[in-house]
């Protein structure tokens, strides 16, 4: 299907005049990203920054209600083709809205998930992953084709990082209900793309919340 559509269809970067700072942050459940995206945006504010704190799934109106789609109810409620379609549209609502105009802007955006969660949650979970990879790079090339120019792997033993994460006992636990083995496999796929990206730097997350802070904070104002 894809194959049919035209060679000159329009792009994001088509649109895009870009002069903000664009940083991801990624981990697997409970690996405590979503605090250090939060501090980090916090103390480059008061070093005189305008920041964007955003997240994904979610992030614009039209993701956020997406987002209650696919991170709350039964763990079997899509299909993978299903679930990647529904996270590709919620990023591409997430960039037209939200990031593209802030980073045009030229504000810092930091985002609570980005393009590589979509890789290793939807793209190698359900053990078919050569095929489910390929589909969510071929969707990403086409309709989002946008990359992080830093990404913050926060990097947590698969055992701790669960453990923190069904503790939260929130509505939005679809796919921590999936198990620590799913959390291992997504931990061992993280590191495996960070070895080939050089945009990912892998954070240890194991220390204690202010230290990854300040290991976050230097791996940002090195790139700035």
């Amino acid at each position: 299907m894809m194959q049919n559509l035209q060679p000159d269809m329009p792009t994001i970067p088509d649109i895009l005049v870009k002069k903000g700072l664009f940083i991801s942050f990624e981990g697997i459940d409970g690996s405590g990203k979503s605090t250090q995206a939060r501090l980090l945006a916090e103390t480059l504010r008061t070093l005189g920054h305008t920041v964007l704190l955003t997240r994904e799934p979610g992030g614009s109106a039209g993701a956020e209600e997406i987002r209650r789609l696919v991170l709350e109810g039964d763990p079997d409620r899509w299909s993978p083709e299903t679930e990647i379609l529904l996270f590709t549209a919620a990023r591409r609502d997430h960039l037209e809205k939200t990031i593209n105009p802030a980073l045009a802007r030229g504000d810092i955006v930091i985002t609570d998930r980005f393009a590589d969660s979509t890789r290793m949650y939807q793209g190698i979970r359900h053990g078919t992953g050569a095929d489910l990879r390929a589909m969510v790079d071929a969707l990403h090339s086409l309709m989002i084709n946008v990359e992080p120019d830093l990404t913050l792997l926060i990097d947590i033993d698969a055992d701790l990082g669960h453990a923190r994460a069904v503790s939260r006992a929130g509505a939005e636990q679809r796919f921590e209900d999936m198990g620590r083995d799913l959390q291992a496999r997504l931990r061992d796929g993280f590191l495996t793309l960070a070895r080939s990206a050089p945009r990912i730097h892998v954070i240890n997350g194991a220390a204690t919340p202010d230290q990854v802070a300040q290991t976050v904070l230097q791996t940002v104002q090195f790139r700035l």
